[in-house]
């Protein structure tokens, strides 16, 4: 295999287990602690609004304005965003839980599974979100190394808070310390298993508008997952101000961690 392609992956590859780095946060969580849940669950919130409106929405909207101009690049971001929100709201209501219903929250066991069923959508959407940034990382590095690496630091360092929004729900409704970081480590694998996929297969036919309406879409679900899921399960469970806080860290976090490689 030519060096250039193990050293693009190899950046892709620590760029995706850097969300099984925050994970590790679960790790040494105490269950007992309600203020903790709700302020990791509202810094999850805050970490996946931010960087879906100010960094994924932005991509989509470059990537779709060099492939059909300003305008109309713009009007195709909004709409893939619009339809990420009604793919993962269709999703949400044909495929309901009573267990996972927020607002029937009464009883631990359903207090349970709700954040366990939280905690795997968190993961899918994280996934989804991390397979084209995948290939993306993977292609900057093949072009030009020195990107590559600034491309793949930034990725790693806003990938650790992401981990946080699928290991702690997990660790809360389960108790397994073991199953909220595997399950976490997972949705960052699919980061060098996008970059893989897009090398043997998919390359010839990614062009920008395709990952233009992959940024758009996806930044439609995450901002689902939070408004709907963390917010709301947040509250639940901590009526104090630790929920609004936990957002504004976690978007003080994810913005400092762009601002850094820009």
């Amino acid at each position: 295999m030519d060096s250039n392609v193990i050293f693009a992956l190899s950046l892709t590859i620590l760029a995706g287990l850097a969300t099984g780095a925050g994970s590790m946060t679960a790790l040494f969580a105490k269950t007992a602690n309600t203020k903790f849940l709700a302020g990791s669950l509202g810094f999850s919130a805050g970490v996946m609004i931010y960087v879906s409106m100010v960094e994924i929405f932005q991509k989509s909207r470059a990537y779709l304005a060099a492939a059909s101009g300003e305008k109309m690049g713009y009007c195709l971001a909004v709409a893939a965003f619009f339809a990420g929100i009604v793919f993962i709201g269709l999703i949400d209501y044909f495929v309901p839980s009573s267990e996972g219903d927020i607002g029937n929250l009464n009883d631990r066991d359903n207090k349970s599974a709700a954040l366990k069923r939280l905690g795997v959508v968190s993961a899918l959407a994280i996934g989804l979100h991390n397979f084209p940034e995948g290939l993306a990382t993977f292609t900057s590095a093949l072009k030009d190394p020195q990107l590559g690496v600034a491309i793949a630091v930034a990725i790693a360092i806003h990938n650790v808070p992401e981990g946080i929004a699928t290991a702690v729900p997990i660790y809360y409704s389960s108790g397994s310390r073991k199953k909220a970081f595997i399950i976490s480590f997972f949705s960052g694998i699919t980061e060098p298993i996008g970059a893989v996929i897009g090398y043997l297969i998919l390359r010839p036919f990614f062009n920008d508008a395709v990952f233009g309406i992959l940024f758009g879409f996806i930044a439609g679900i995450m901002i689902f997952i939070s408004i709907e899921d963390l917010l709301p399960m947040a509250r639940e469970y901590e009526k104090s101000k630790v929920t609004i806080i936990g957002v504004i860290l976690g978007m003080a976090v994810i913005a400092l961690s762009l601002l850094m490689f820009a």
